[in-house]
């Protein structure tokens, strides 16, 4: 049976580490308001950019090429998993490593190479049977620029030069503090605009200086490089909310745990009370008799 010490260093113990998940916790909201604004700021650009790009697809007068364009049978296929650098956030990494995995022996008959994003999917899949051929951490759970653009440089620079075939992006698309949905979206190539929807152009009062294709070609970095971006920024804002979530409910248990515990060390001692005073009545009546 635990004696009175041991429970007091528990209770201790147990006080200690609601602290710190509690912090943990905080710091997590913090982070999660900044990446949730990112998310609402960076929602309505990418959605301009596409909007831009289809009204530059109708205004043109004849075929839009690029090499993000080009569609070749997938003989090699490349995955890049979005997960954290750090853990505590409860089963948010857990699931993204689930999903790609059931994604790749779902699509084994493929060659298939990994790219990560984050520490956490770098140890879990660096003993993958697919080769790991890049990794991206150390991101803080905030968006760095200067990263991202090299990811995408990385990442499109492989698919120009017939690397790969097909790019596709896992992560987590942020939809509420408490929710966050798996995706799995395709990144190049992308997919070519429609010009021969003539009804549209007919509608179009657009005038391009210069030609809608050279703006095209000219924006097709921009467009890649805003859908890193914002993948990213889901991600790291999925990453907070969980791990908000994750301190929370460990703060609760840590305080009904704290709470048993209390009650468990004033049982004791009320026991140890009444046992003393016990002995020493006896002790008195014994001097008496």
């Amino acid at each position: 049976m635990a004696t009175l010490r041991d429970v007091k260093k528990r209770i201790k113990t147990v006080e200690s580490t609601e602290r710190i998940t509690k912090a943990m916790e905080m710091v997590a909201a913090s982070k999660l308001r900044r990446a949730q604004q990112r998310v609402e700021e960076t929602r309505p650009y990418s959605k301009k950019m596409d909007e831009m790009l289809s009204h530059l697809a109708t205004g043109s007068t004849g075929d839009i090429v690029h090499p993000y364009f080009e569609e070749r049978d997938v003989k090699k296929q490349t995955v890049v998993v979005f997960t954290s650098d750090r853990g505590l956030c409860g089963s948010f990494n857990a699931n993204v490593i689930r999903k790609i995995n059931g994604w790749m022996k779902k699509n084994s008959d493929v060659e298939t190479e990994i790219v990560t994003v984050g520490k956490k999917a770098s140890d879990l899949l660096k003993k993958h049977q697919n080769p790991l051929v890049g990794n991206f951490s150390d991101w803080g759970g905030s968006l760095e620029m200067g990263k991202a653009r090299e990811l995408v440089s990385f990442l499109s620079e492989r698919f120009v030069a017939g690397e790969t075939d097909r790019i596709i992006l896992f992560f987590t698309r942020f939809l509420s503090t408490v929710r966050y949905k798996l995706v799995d979206e395709l990144y190049l190539p992308i997919a070519k605009p429609d010009v021969s929807n003539n009804e549209t152009k007919v509608n179009s009062y657009y005038i391009f200086e210069p030609t809608p294709e050279i703006i095209y070609s000219a924006l097709m970095p921009s467009y890649v490089t805003t859908k890193m971006v914002t993948a990213l920024v889901e991600s790291f804002a999925s990453e907070h909310g969980s791990r908000m979530m994750a301190m929370g409910n460990a703060t609760k248990n840590a305080g009904e745990m704290r709470q048993t515990l209390t009650l468990e060390y004033n049982k004791a001692r009320q026991g140890q009370i009444t046992k003393e005073l016990l002995e020493v009545i006896s002790g008195a009546e014994a001097l008496v008799g």
